[in-house]
């Protein structure tokens, strides 16, 4: 065999080698992220958990950010997938949106760190990402999220054809449910409720150490949480319609007529 073939032969090898270690890399940060939160997950840590010198990380990767993003990418796969699995187009628009609704929700509550991870990216600039993120990964990215959010897409477009959902830009609108959704599960991972107590009637007050006028916080159930989450989903995309259909209930109501007459 030629020199240059085996040239050749090395180098496939080797780049065989550097996507391996890459893999490894991402699983291992993703195993961190589930196991303590994003915030907890060091490179030094991530590096211990591959077995490899921290510095290697850095010739595989641009930085932290960079990363993050592609580890968000594959808990973006593993979602996508379950997506697929429960769509199925012949079902009615409401349904199939519930039911996607659903599966994004639980695979939120199962690994919060995914939310914490999505979170964290949204809270950025597009500006401050590209400086810190490199195109090819942007990409990767950009597709992952790109194939969750084109399904949801296609639902309210379906929807918005039998007139269920409201005629809005579904591309804009997936994405407003996908950081709707993001936003609610970040209460349930906060598990908290704070509300204003009366000192009136003091009936916010739970505990020996409430203080009349004081804040109250308050345990966030998440049963609730999930299912708030999942209506909001469904408020949403129905929009106006729901308006103008309340309001077309209200003029036929006898009741209604009959109060608008005293």
């Amino acid at each position: 065999m030629s020199s240059a073939l085996l040239a050749i032969g090395r180098r496939r090898t080797t780049a065989e080698r550097r996507r391996d270690r890459e893999r490894d890399i991402i699983r291992s940060t993703r195993e961190l992220f589930d196991e303590r939160g994003t915030i907890d997950a060091q490179i030094d840590d991530i590096a211990k958990r591959v077995g490899i010198n921290k510095a290697l990380i850095y010739r595989h990767f641009a930085g932290k950010e960079e990363l993050f993003a592609l580890t968000l990418v594959d808990y973006l796969t593993e979602l996508d997938g379950r997506l697929q699995a429960v769509d199925a187009p012949r079902k009615a628009p409401m349904n199939r949106l519930k039911a996607l609704s659903e599966v994004f929700v639980d695979f939120c509550l199962e690994y919060p760190a995914f939310a914490d991870c999505a979170m964290s990216l949204l809270r950025r600039t597009g500006e401050e990402l590209f400086g810190e993120i490199t195109e090819p990964v942007m990409i990767k990215l950009g597709n992952a999220m790109a194939a969750a959010l084109d399904r949801i897409s296609t639902i309210l477009k379906a929807g918005q054809r039998t007139g269920v959902f409201d005629e809005v830009d579904t591309d804009y609108l997936a994405n407003h449910l996908y950081t709707q959704t993001l936003g609610a599960m970040h209460m349930a991972r906060m598990g908290l409720i704070v509300s204003r107590q009366s000192p009136a009637t003091g009936k916010a007050a739970t505990g020996k150490d409430a203080v009349p006028g004081h804040p109250v916080v308050h345990h966030a159930d998440i049963a609730t949480v999930r299912e708030t989450a999942i209506t909001a989903t469904l408020a949403t995309a129905v929009g106006k319609k729901a308006l103008i259909h309340s309001k077309a209930t209200a003029r036929r109501s006898p009741s209604s007529t009959a109060g608008e007459n005293q």
